[in-house]
């Protein structure tokens, strides 16, 4: 099993930054596939962003290419998304997630994660 703890949410008024973590228990998640998702009141859930287990050509939505990078340190079971430039539209509850698959194929499909944190809010005011 993999527990998954995000920190580093909080409140920004546009144009701010933040950067989230995601850390990782119970087991190590150097080979995991990791990705960030977001849900915002009455929407669905979606894909920001991923990373393979090797750390390379991470994957984007298209709506925050350019402004967030994912990266992660698997000396230290953690995950980071780094969001710079941040609009209202960006306010969610944001997850991190973990998949069991040793492949580099980054899956932009939440059901196929095995692992979930309990999220941490963000919230942009105008």
């Amino acid at each position: 099993q993999v527990q998954l703890v995000e920190s580093g949410g909080g409140l920004v008024q546009a144009g701010g930054s933040l950067r989230l973590s995601c850390a990782a228990s119970g087991r190590t998640i150097s080979s995991y596939t990791m990705g960030w998702f977001r849900q915002a009141p009455g929407k669905e859930r979606e894909f920001v962003a991923g990373i393979s287990w090797s750390g390379g050509s991470p994957s984007y939505a298209d709506s925050v290419k350019g402004r967030f990078t994912i990266s992660r340190d698997n000396a230290k079971n953690t995950v980071y998304l780094q969001m710079n430039s941040l609009k209202p539209e960006d306010t969610a509850v944001y997850c991190c997630a973990a998949r069991d698959d040793s492949t580099l194929y980054i899956s932009r499909t939440s059901r196929v994660y095995d692992y979930w944190g309990q999220g941490t809010q963000v919230t942009v005011s105008s």
